[in-house]
């Protein structure tokens, strides 16, 4: 089996407290092909606009969002009320668990991004990364 790895764009206090510890679940309303093992470069958007870390998948679970709450609420880091709020008009939500998150030692900026890997935009949730920029965004890291 193939390690995927996936650019995931998330905002910067969600970030926060996935780097802290406080977050063991990134929330999604459209399920990635991920599995464990699988890596998620995180890409923290505005205003911060910079790729801070990764984290390793643990799993990944897919659920109708009336049900999904009761898995993750202990792991999400977000009230019920922004967990609604997020998921308003979804049938169902995706909870990707992680394990060994791990902040880079120099965040890369969006422009030093941009210089490195001449097409980069910021993905408005996730993109799966090619073995060319993978190496590209690796030898930076």
């Amino acid at each position: 089996m193939t390690t995927k790895v996936v650019l995931l764009s998330i905002r910067p206090r969600y970030a926060e407290k996935l780097f802290n510890g406080t977050k063991r679940v990134e929330l999604r309303r459209m399920k990635p092909r991920l599995n464990e093992g699988d890596i998620v470069l995180i890409y923290v958007s505005s205003p911060v606009k910079e790729l801070q870390g990764r984290f390793e998948v643990e799993t990944v679970l897919e659920k109708p969002v009336d049900e999904l709450w009761a898995y993750v609420w202990k792991d999400a880091g977000i009230s019920k009320k922004e967990f609604d709020e997020y998921y308003s008009g979804a049938e169902r939500g995706c909870g990707i668990y992680l394990r060994a998150p791990a902040s880079i030692r120099k965040p890369i900026g969006l422009d030093d991004l941009r210089e490195l890997w001449s097409d980069f935009h910021p993905p408005q949730s996730y993109r799966y990364l090619s073995a060319s920029e993978l190496s590209v965004v690796a030898s930076a890291m």
